[in-house]
């Protein structure tokens, strides 16, 4: 009977291989929790024509969005464990653990980090609409008139909801409305339209708005200012402390999927990130390509959670249904 059983193992792990080795062997899909036209959407698309190259498959682009992310992510985390079903996020899969009463999904349990893909920070922004121009001064209108101001959101729990949660917590307990989209698009249109005053947008979209003047650029995340905007301070310089933290893209599947396949799809990734072409396509949108080690981004995974939970305590942030 042990004999039987050992053989039956093997044979199992034997069949495994095989697929690995196999893989990839048809189309590839690359799930982008958001709606199309925002930061992960472009991220997504620049990554996905080149990885399409490397793998010698289609790499093709998906939107399921919704709940911050959350459908999205959930889809892939009960996806089939054979790498075929990618997720592209950002840092909101690390804090929706600490702003949801539940979900259907543990990030830490269900997927696995392949690698992270980019770093990038935040810049605070304020229609042209708007009579503040400066941080300040949004500030103290915002302390005048409690809950006149309102700001804007890619959706409920996304890094923009949060990060804009911890400005008001850092600038000393603001009442400002929020009012959460479906997406970077949708709000930049109402904030263009002067329904929405002020809102923190992914450094990928949000310096092109500034640098147009369609917008203005009030602050930024970050320890030093970006060069696309040098006239714009850091949010430290504007006199809001604790802001240093940006955000991130990283690319996971589901658990369960083989440690070989992790392997392909990270060495793949990196391949993809080092082509000089979407380097600096990445760059230019004043982002920085990363491609860590699997094991490298897990522990920065694991590390984000932590991080966000404490910041999410610390501003009292209730949790959402």
């Amino acid at each position: 009977m042990t004999r039987f059983l050992a053989a039956i193992a093997l044979t199992v792990l034997s069949a495994s291989t095989a697929l690995a080795q196999d893989f990839p062997n048809r189309p590839l899909r690359m799930i982008v929790p958001f709606p199309a036209g925002g930061g992960v959407d472009t991220m997504a698309r620049i990554l996905a024509q080149k990885m399409t190259d490397i793998v010698k498959q289609p790499v093709l682009v998906e939107h399921k969005p919704g709940a911050g992310g959350n459908v999205g992510t959930d889809f892939v985390a009960k996806s089939q464990p054979d790498g075929y079903t990618m997720l592209l996020n950002v840092n909101g899969i690390a804090i929706s653990p600490s702003l949801y009463r539940k979900l259907p999904f543990d990030p830490l349990k269900d997927l696995i980090g392949v690698t992270q893909v980019a770093a990038t920070q935040f810049i605070l922004t304020g229609s042209p609409k708007m009579e503040a121009k400066t941080v300040q001064e949004v500030i103290a209108l915002a302390r005048a008139k409690p809950g006149a101001l309102n700001y804007g959101s890619s959706g409920v729990g996304a890094p923009l909801h949060l990060q804009a949660e911890i400005f008001k917590h850092a600038a000393g307990g603001l009442q400002i409305m929020h009012i959460p989209y479906r997406g970077d698009a949708p709000m930049l249109t109402a904030m263009l339209s002067g329904d929405v005053q002020v809102a923190f947008m992914p450094q990928s979209t949000g310096s092109k708005q500034v640098e147009s003047g369609q917008i203005r650029g009030l602050a930024v995340t970050g320890r030093k200012r970006w060069p696309a905007l040098p006239n714009v301070p850091t949010m430290t310089e504007a006199g809001v402390k604790g802001m240093e933290d940006g955000s991130w893209y990283g690319l996971f599947v589901s658990t369960g999927t083989s440690p070989q396949i992790v392997q392909t799809l990270q060495q793949a990734m990196v391949k993809t990130l080092a082509d000089p072409e979407v380097s600096a396509r990445i760059r230019s949108t004043g982002q920085e390509p990363i491609g860590s080690p699997t094991a490298d981004f897990q522990a920065f995974f694991k590390s984000e959670v932590d991080r966000f939970a404490r910041a999410i305590e610390a501003a009292k942030i209730p949790k959402l249904d």
